[in-house]
């Protein structure tokens, strides 16, 4: 009996002794976000709160914002440092021990299971990031929120925050702006039958664009990064406020909509029964290219960041346009690709 209550002392000993322990053991994570990142405030306003209440001071999670230059810099020594491959660059990213995180939708699946692994090997610090040891001294890490960089004394215009991408955009804009004004002037002229290799490139260009578009609703709905080309953020644009109608509706498959109507309109209108359908096909069109203007604009002016998928599906939208424009009149759609 003495050795059986012994025993039980020695157990219980341990067992204090290692819930001591572990609740002494702290993670530390780093959470690169954007404030224009719609998919970062999804992580950080739903899905980090129940988990800082959860583990309160065991849970520490340094949030860095990548529009400021300091972010940006920790963010592209991250990058060297964790070898992100470019398909996984973007916001948000968390790294936790020695694991990255990508998305709203891989980081509150994985983070929990993450937590509680390393809570259970003792803990983890601060990933070793060249830079972030300055701005932890600047910044507390006791208290109860999650600390963020202190605000920059002043904001960098849009624009100016990825100059060749967005005077990109604004050749594009042009280019669109100058064929709506084209297509006002001369949309009340007489039109000539449209060419054979005019009207068969309709619906290949509209195919392509139902591909970037169905890309860019993908990325939309999954939270994944967009493989973005030399130039721009596709990733940023993706990600934020302006990639949802309303908050609820992808963009992207607004885009998907669009060209499969003009598409159908297309087809139908190369049936006996439908060939009245052509005129719809240019109005289609220039609803199309005011809703890319109107999108285009957004990214250097407003989001500060452009997306090469968008200005893809811009250009496309106002190729239909012209390309349409000889169907505008019920007299020339009758004679279609004649010549």
């Amino acid at each position: 009996m003495r050795r059986f209550l012994l025993l039980c002392m020695l157990i219980f000993t341990l067992m204090a002794g290692m819930s001591s322990a572990l609740a002494a053991a702290t993670v530390r994570a780093v959470l690169f976000y954007s404030p224009r990142c719609g998919h970062c405030h999804m992580v950080i306003s739903e899905h980090l709160p129940p988990l800082q209440q959860r583990y309160g001071d065991q849970l520490q999670i340094l949030m860095i914002d990548v529009d400021q230059a300091q972010g940006a810099a920790l963010y592209r020594e991250a990058i060297a440092v964790y070898a992100i491959p470019e398909a996984r660059r973007g916001v948000p990213t968390m790294i936790i021990g020695d694991t990255v995180l990508v998305g709203s939708v891989e980081i509150p699946e994985r983070l929990p299971g993450l937590v509680e692994t390393l809570l259970a090997g003792g803990g983890s610090d601060w990933p070793p990031i060249p830079g972030l040891a300055d701005l932890l001294a600047a910044v507390p890490t006791s208290a109860p929120a999650p600390p963020t960089l202190p605000p920059a004394t002043a904001e960098t215009p849009p624009f100016l925050r990825d100059l060749p991408a967005n005077a990109l955009a604004v050749v594009v804009l042009a280019g669109m702006l100058l064929t709506v004004m084209w297509a006002g002037i001369t949309w009340s002229r007489p039109a000539q039958p449209p060419t054979r290799w005019r009207d068969r490139s309709i619906p290949l260009l509209a195919i392509g664009g139902m591909v970037v578009a169905g890309y860019l609703t993908f990325i939309e709905t999954t939270g994944a990064p967009a493989i973005c080309g030399p130039v721009g953020d596709c990733n940023a644009v993706q990600q934020s406020e302006f990639a949802r109608l309303s908050g609820i509706i992808p963009v992207g498959a607004v885009g998907i909509a669009g060209y499969g109507a003009i598409l159908a309109v297309w087809v139908a209108a190369h049936s006996k029964a439908g060939a009245q359908m052509a005129p719809v096909l240019p109005v289609l069109a220039l609803i199309g290219v005011l809703v890319s203007i109107y999108l285009t604009f957004l990214e250097p002016f407003v989001i500060g960041a452009t997306c090469l998928w968008c200005l893809t599906s811009a250009v496309i939208m106002t190729g239909l346009l012209w390309l349409s424009m000889p169907y505008r009149q019920r007299s020339t759609s009758r004679e279609h690709a004649r010549r």
